[in-house]
């Protein structure tokens, strides 16, 4: 047993009591959290300019503050940067979380208060192990480690006083010492940018050590678990890790997963808990591994609205708060967190699947996208990688649709994309090469999985004959200007029909 245990044990066991309160009392819990956030950054150079100081009520606040998106926030995030306090939230702010960019820029910084560190992400990885051990008292989760798999930059300096990294990262670097003594693989190790070299290490660690749970994207575990399988000649993780029971999985749909990590993970032992976690905040986590969706967790510095999807656009929308959402309707998540993002569009959309608790699942994006890997292509990523190609080329695109290819036992993943072409390139490699370099150029999220092959490998194109979007229209009865090719899906159902129908 490890000699942090029974002080963990203690710490989850506290922890189960507060997230009871929230709960049970989530409206209350909720506006506890607004006053908060208000009276905290109401003299912030945010605060001053959309008068928070007069703001008495969840209606003021709606009245008086938009609803933002980077864009929006992008001159107070990078006053920020520049080392400027006090803009957006009152505490210093040192540390930016880098995520994938917006249609103007390749990356994303969110800033990372101290209280979102504290209040929002570790307060939440508490609480997950609190939840778990809830449904499973038996478990001996704590007695071993957590294996980290962590993101794709090192951190990295931007001014003085400035750092950024994945959001794994950051928090790797200012994780609590106890926590520290918890997982695995060493923080050096962990930090690494260079992907190959990083599997290997992480994977030349750990295999000697107790790890019970697992806490990664799918796509990197599953390329960790096919190198330990290499390296010890075994095929089920559980003859490597034997007390394995838990894997923490989040940030692109596990349905295209599940099926290989039960191949690779054979036990009536192993777990699968689901958590909804961004660069912008934690969100909610499986409270019920028998129920659909996610509790959300209240009471972490995070006041939450709902945008009906029918009203992205509209000049002054009207979102909802948790006593008005519906079950199984699409709603726009919106935040404001005490990391300074106030009414923020996180760009997913959600569905309530029950109302007490208030438990939610992702339903997607926003707008059309591919995520199956992390990659978080958008469709003005795509755009700009067609229009490059055909610059390239010489080609000109009437119309085009991609979705991925997932992971099997034997090959890794790749998009797959019909292009309808209305003059053909000069060399249909060099198109598919320009597309590919364009899409790491544009997106570091996308680079990132490319590098080397790792995750993604090269683009699948097929030049399909002129008018097969149009007739595959009309046989669904859908030719008309309000139906459209859908650029991206993050699954296969669009695009599988169309090649049967193409006959590809």
């Amino acid at each position: 047993m490890s000699f942090i245990s029974p002080a963990l044990k203690g710490i989850i066991k506290l922890r189960k009591s507060v997230m009871d309160n929230f709960l049970l009392n989530p409206i209350d819990t909720q506006k506890q959290v607004f006053n908060k956030l208000i009276s905290s950054a109401q003299f912030t150079e945010y605060g001053k300019d959309h008068n928070f100081e007069k703001i008495n009520s969840i209606q003021d606040f709606q009245q008086q503050v938009p609803i933002n998106d980077y864009e929006s926030l992008k001159k107070y995030i990078e006053s920020t940067i520049e080392g400027q306090q006090n803009i957006l939230w009152p505490s210093e702010i040192n540390w930016f979380a880098k995520s994938s960019g917006t249609t103007s820029d390749k990356s994303k910084f969110i800033p990372v208060s101290p209280e979102s560190l504290k209040e929002n992400h570790f307060k939440s990885g508490k609480d997950i192990l609190s939840l778990y051990i809830q449904q499973f008292p038996d478990s001996n989760i704590t007695d071993g480690k957590c294996l980290v798999i962590g993101g794709s930059h090192q951190i990295n300096q931007m001014t003085e006083d400035s750092f950024y990294g994945d959001l794994s990262a950051v928090m790797i670097q200012n994780m609590p010492s106890t926590w520290q003594l918890l997982r695995t693989p060493e923080m050096a190790t962990a930090l690494m940018s260079e992907w190959e070299e990083k599997i290997e290490r992480i994977a030349q660690e750990t295999i000697h050590e107790n790890v019970t749970f697992i806490a990664g994207v799918p796509t990197w575990t599953v390329v960790l678990i096919k190198r330990i399988f290499e390296i010890t000649g075994k095929d089920n993780l559980l003859d490597v890790w034997p007390n394995l029971e838990l894997y923490i999985h989040g940030g692109v749909s596990f349905t295209p997963y599940r099926a290989q990590f039960q191949s690779m993970i054979r036990g009536d032992q192993m777990h699968y808990l689901e958590t909804y976690n961004a660069s912008e905040g934690f969100f909610a986590a499986q409270d019920d591994l028998k129920e659909e969706g996610m509790a959300l967790f209240l009471n972490h510095g995070i006041f939450y609205e709902f945008l009906p999807i029918e009203q992205i656009g509209e000049v002054h929308p009207s979102t909802c708060l948790l006593h008005e959402v519906e079950l199984g309707k699409n709603y726009a998540l919106i935040i404001s967190t005490n990391g300074g993002l106030w009414r923020y569009n996180v760009g997913d959309t959600v569905q309530f699947t029950s109302l007490d608790p208030f438990r939610i699942k992702v339903s997607g994006r926003v707008k059309f996208f591919i995520n199956a890997f992390g990659e978080e292509v958008i469709v003005d990523n795509a755009d700009q990688a067609i229009t490059s190609a055909c610059e390239t080329t010489g080609a000109s695109v009437s119309d085009y649709t991609a979705a991925p290819i997932f992971m099997d036992a034997n090959t890794n993943g790749a998009h797959e994309w019909l292009i309808e072409f209305d003059k053909a390139p000069s060399d249909l490699n060099v198109f598919i090469e320009t597309l590919d370099q364009t899409l790491q150029k544009i997106n570091s999220d996308y680079e990132a999985k490319r590098y080397k092959n790792i995750a993604l490998r090269m683009p699948v194109v097929h030049a399909i004959p002129k008018g097969s979007f149009h007739e595959w229209l009309k046989s669904k009865g859908k030719l008309g200007g309000q139906h459209k090719i859908p650029r991206l899906s993050n699954d296969r159902n669009w695009i599988e029909e169309m090649k049967q129908f193409m006959k590809l």
